[in-house]
């Protein structure tokens, strides 16, 4: 019989994990009506799949089988991935993905090598996988700063056409100071026009008034 290997429980839990994980960013990917975040959780789907299956032959190659493991937050986790009527952001925050990173705890990864019996081609397979992963979190993460950003944007164009609307006086948009000038403007112009008018209207009559007197003279 072969000997078990002291990493062969660390290789059953990457494989049970990445392939569940792919089952919900499909999932995830097949209703989002975001297509640039479509393209990143089909991205790291594909990735989570294809370590799930390359583990499971990783195990499969040493004599052994995958044993199935749950933590109990799969239906959770699909019922959030596969929703329509969570946004994208919540489903990233809900799901605790995208993140960022917190300098003082970096991921656990490079503890997988503190066993110095793991064969070459576990090894290798487990430093193509962190890789991966690390590059995966990279884009999960922007995304998420993207969505954010796009939010913030919305809030801000929300708050500015409250603001305008605030300035509404019964129904009717509160003037420019461009049109509020052009107002004053025509309003002066308007004012001249009228002095101008009775000015030559007094002219005028001044003129016939000093006729008359002539006449009469």
């Amino acid at each position: 019989m072969t000997d078990k290997p002291s990493y062969l429980g660390l290789l059953n839990a990457i494989s049970n994990g990445e392939s569940a994980a792919e089952c919900y960013f499909n999932a995830w990917a097949a209703v989002t009506p975001n297509p640039a975040v479509r393209q990143v959780v089909s991205t790291v789907g594909l990735r989570e799949g294809e370590h799930g299956k390359a583990f499971a032959k990783r195990i499969n190659e040493l004599g052994f089988s995958v044993e199935p493991r749950s933590d109990g937050k799969e239906a959770e986790r699909m019922a959030i991935a596969g929703s329509t009527t969570l946004s994208d952001r919540v489903k990233f925050e809900k799901l605790r993905l995208g993140q960022p990173v917190n300098p003082e705890k970096p991921d656990g990864f490079p503890a997988f090598f503190n066993d110095a019996t793991i064969d070459i081609a576990t090894g290798t397979l487990l430093g193509r996988y962190i890789s991966e992963e690390r590059d995966s979190g990279k884009m999960l993460r922007g995304c998420y700063e993207a969505l954010c950003a796009e939010d913030l944007c919305a809030e801000e164009q929300c708050a500015q056409d409250q603001s305008t609307q605030d300035q509404t006086t019964n129904g009717v948009p509160a003037m420019s100071q461009l049109d509020e000038r052009l107002c004053r403007i025509e309003t002066l112009l308007e004012t001249v026009a009228l002095s101008g008018a009775k000015t030559k209207k007094n002219k005028k009559s001044k003129k016939k008034t000093k006729s008359l007197e002539t006449v009469s003279a």
